[in-house]
């Protein structure tokens, strides 16, 4: 059986270069969910919870601020960390 659609993975070598992830801060990026903006141009809320705003140390604790309700974007609160913002 092969692989139908689209991947589900996003390696950090592989992601946009205007995100700035290191390369060797690991294997993994977090791959944008479908949304309003293009997967090239657009920036996940768990990158922008992360790195920029120094929220969060790890991946895990952005998924605990989102599920907690604590943001919003354009006035809807999202629970999607992998929303593209």
């Amino acid at each position: 059986m092969g692989v139908r659609g689209e991947k589900k993975h996003l390696k950090r070598i592989h992601a946009p270069k205007h995100w700035n992830l290191g390369k060797m801060g690991g294997v993994w990026a977090p791959k944008p969910s479908a949304g309003p903006h293009k997967k090239r141009e657009c920036l996940p809320v768990s990158i922008i919870l992360r790195d920029k705003l120094k929220y969060a140390l790890t991946g895990k604790e952005c998924v605990q601020i989102c599920m907690e309700r604590c943001v919003k974007v354009d006035g809807k609160v999202l629970t999607d960390y992998n929303y593209p913002a």
